[in-house]
């Protein structure tokens, strides 16, 4: 029969609530009684209760950090299939390192829909929060509104710096929607503002030459694209839609033509 340890002394519980040692106060109960009874060395019992609150701590702050994300969806680098992509076995192994975020390097996804971008970018974003680093996600137009909203209470510039707390930023369905003349100004200040500070990553159905079709000022598409490009991996996705692809292999291609 299993018994409820003893509680602790009142002034333990109270100091370690003050300290915030909150995994310490919840094991610390039981932890005494299999100390005591296997007869554990001092530093044994301190080892393990450090040990667990670290990893509480750990645990939430990964929590914390996904939270702050914002991502869409769940994806994985190992859900992701490289062989059936366009993009170079030598890239995604380089990507997955995670080398360029801490090079303060750039990622430009470019290609026709249903090509992996969104995937690419929203699993490096998760493999980034899993190892520790703060990642940022947003479509372009969330992005453009949440900078808009900033200029409406004089707030931009803090707003901007508030996004570059994060080690990587990612910014999908670039050209989606066009952008008027304070939109793309908007936009070129964060990418100005991230320059070989933050790294991006981008995703676009338009090529780059293009991208004068949906920014308003050709001036702002070249000053825009130079600090983007600069310091930057390029990879330009194609092929079939992968949506596409396994929409004809449930039997639904009747339905989409």
């Amino acid at each position: 029969m299993s018994t409820t340890p003893p509680p602790l002394p009142v002034d333990l519980e109270v100091g370690l609530r003050r300290l915030r040692l909150g995994a310490m106060r919840a094991l610390s109960p039981e932890l005494l009684v299999v100390a005591k009874t296997q007869r554990w060395k001092p530093e044994e019992f301190l080892r393990t209760l450090v040990e667990a609150e670290i990893a509480s701590r750990d645990a939430s702050n990964a929590r914390g950090r996904m939270k702050t994300a914002a991502f869409p969806v769940r994806k994985t680098l190992d859900e992701f299939d490289v062989e059936a992509s366009s993009v170079p076995r030598a890239t995604f192994d380089y990507l997955a390192s995670l080398e360029w975020i801490e090079a303060k390097e750039n990622l430009c996804l470019v290609g026709p829909a249903g090509t992996g971008k969104s995937h690419l970018l929203v699993a490096l974003g998760h493999h980034a929060v899993d190892a520790g680093r703060r990642a940022r996600y947003f479509t372009a137009t969330e992005l453009v509104e949440t900078l808009y909203r900033g200029l409406a209470d004089n707030s931009v510039g803090r707003v901007i710096e508030q996004i570059l707390k994060a080690d990587l930023i990612l910014i999908d369905e670039i050209g989606f929607a066009p952008m008027d003349d304070t939109g793309a100004q908007l936009f070129f200040r964060i990418v100005a503002a991230a320059y070989e500070r933050r790294s991006l990553g981008i995703g676009s159905h338009w090529p780059f030459e293009d991208w004068g079709r949906f920014l308003p000022e050709h001036t702002t598409a070249v000053s825009l694209l130079d600090r983007l490009l600069h310091h930057s991996v390029v990879v330009a996705t194609s092929g079939e839609s992968f949506r596409l692809k396994e929409a004809r292999q449930r039997g639904g291609a009747q339905k989409l033509i």
